[in-house]
């Protein structure tokens, strides 16, 4: 452990489960790092997402964004393909990035966007995009023929939840910049969707462990009753 780590982690009681207002406020005090830590979110699920009927998935724009320069690829063709770059996607294009992306192991964009017709194009890259979290979905509203809007929504600080193995969601809820109170109301948001993104075969206790924490420091623990308050 670094001497930051140390110095924040004496200002969290491990035995205390704080008010979101609470938490955020200490994860910006224990931000140390001498560059713009993320202000980082993990849910602990009381699901199995071995089961398809209780997979936990989905996106939601955060009031004040993530503070990250997001890098779209759409996949589109004709005016489709037109309206994805006046929207402001970094690249946009068709069977040529998917050659590019297989030949030359190219990755430099954050998230992928197609229309469904292009959706077999695309499906070819699923062994590679699937494991990276890249693999457009209907769910995360990253496969549509509105690629406008979509584009438009990850550039404003759409980010995608989902649940991994282990019944865990780690998202982003923005900057140290931000401040507490911008935090807190993408934390809100966050929780909002992911609440009503609850599965109908989902038992017990949904919410079983929520920790916030910057990049570089330790963790705070959030009182999962208490995360709409």
């Amino acid at each position: 452990m670094g001497k930051n780590y140390i110095e924040s982690a004496k200002l969290i009681d491990r035995n205390v489960l704080y008010t979101p207002a609470e938490a955020m406020e200490l994860a910006v005090k224990t931000s140390k790092a001498k560059f713009d830590e993320t202000i980082e979110l993990a849910l602990k699920l009381g699901v199995d997402p071995r089961h398809a009927d209780q997979q936990v998935r989905g996106a939601v724009v955060l009031p004040h964004g993530t503070g990250k320069k997001v890098r779209v690829l759409v996949f589109a063709k004709g005016d489709k393909a037109k309206e994805a770059e006046v929207a402001g996607a970094e690249f946009v294009g068709a069977e040529e990035l998917v050659d590019k992306i297989q030949k030359e192991n190219w990755f430099d964009f954050d998230v992928v966007v197609a229309t469904p017709d292009m959706m077999g194009v695309v499906g070819r890259l699923g062994r590679v995009l699937g494991p990276k979290g890249l693999m457009p979905n209907p769910k995360s509203g990253t496969v549509t023929f509105d690629v406008a809007k979509a584009v438009a929504e990850i550039k404003a600080g759409k980010v995608e939840y989902r649940v991994d193995k282990t019944a865990i969601v780690h998202v982003p809820l923005g900057k140290k910049s931000f401040g507490a109170e911008k935090l807190i109301e993408n934390f809100h948001a966050l929780m909002e969707a992911v609440i009503k993104a609850k599965p109908a075969a989902a038992k017990g206790q949904y919410l079983k462990s929520v920790v916030v924490s910057a990049t570089m420091g330790p963790g705070v623990k959030i009182n999962p009753t208490k995360t709409l308050d």
